[in-house]
């Protein structure tokens, strides 16, 4: 089982991008994936929206997510967070260890 997180960052004159670029540049994101439990921590831009940007989030339990929001990493986000003034939307979802079922595998191309 794993745990996966989207979260969607959305400002304004490319403070989301700005945001994303910085917690790449400042080091943060490399702490965050080198965190016990992290399966991965990308960030995506929007096609249809250029003022928002999506973190994929993926840990492999609950209490791996619990230990990395006691973190001080949490302080370092939380203030670029602010600085950007960014707001959130988040979607959460547990993985189906079983893959895809046998009838939706004629529909991806590997």
């Amino acid at each position: 089982m794993s745990i996966t997180v989207n979260l969607r960052y959305k400002g304004k004159n490319g403070s989301a991008r700005a945001f994303a670029e910085e917690m790449i540049s400042s080091g943060t994101v490399a702490a965050i994936r080198a965190e016990e439990g992290n399966l991965r921590y990308e960030y995506y831009l929007s096609l249809d929206d250029p003022e928002t940007v999506l973190l994929i989030d993926e840990w492999t339990d609950q209490a791996a997510i619990d230990r990395h929001h006691a973190s001080p990493m949490m302080q370092k986000i939380t203030e670029l967070r602010n600085k950007y003034d960014l707001h959130m939307t988040v979607e959460r979802y547990i993985s189906d260890e079983g893959g895809l079922p046998d009838k939706d595998e004629q529909f991806i191309r590997k």
